[in-house]
């Protein structure tokens, strides 16, 4: 039934056990999987006109996005490795990771999303928001939400 199953990670707690349970579904459903990581943009933070002798270069941020990138990603693999799953990464730097997963979905012709969700509640969901939420409210496939 699925056949490409996207799973996007954080490099969480919750996103390593969404990885593996991602892969273990894949395997079940001879599907393959796609990691997928959304790393924050370069911004210069603005102080007034003083800028902070340890702001990254917009060079040095996009190394550094990379290497995070690598890190998460190599989770994703090694797993599909292990279980014998295809597997493919990617990874983006972008404002909103919840448009750029929604985006990579449609790319990749995923039949599904598995995605973490970190069980935040109350005002601390207000508060910093539930990109989980946004992949629900904006996918037209399937999202499977792993705890």
């Amino acid at each position: 039934m699925f056949k490409r199953i996207l799973v996007p990670t954080d490099g969480s707690a919750p996103a390593r056990r969404a990885i593996k349970r991602a892969v273990q579904f894949a395997r079940e459903q001879k599907a393959r999987v796609i990691g997928f990581y959304v790393g924050p943009p370069w911004q210069l933070p603005i102080y007034s006109d003083y800028v902070p002798p340890e702001v990254l270069s917009p060079k040095e941020h996009a190394a550094a996005v990379k290497r995070t990138a690598a890190r998460y990603l190599a989770a994703v693999k090694q797993a599909a490795r292990a279980a014998r799953v295809p597997c493919s990464v990617r990874y983006v730097m972008a404002p909103h990771p919840y448009d750029e997963i929604v985006k990579e979905a449609r790319r990749r012709r995923c039949d599904l999303i598995a995605i973490a969700s970190h069980g935040r509640r109350g005002i601390s969901r207000l508060l910093l928001g539930s990109e989980t939420s946004k992949v629900l409210a904006h996918s037209g496939i399937p999202v499977l939400v792993c705890r």
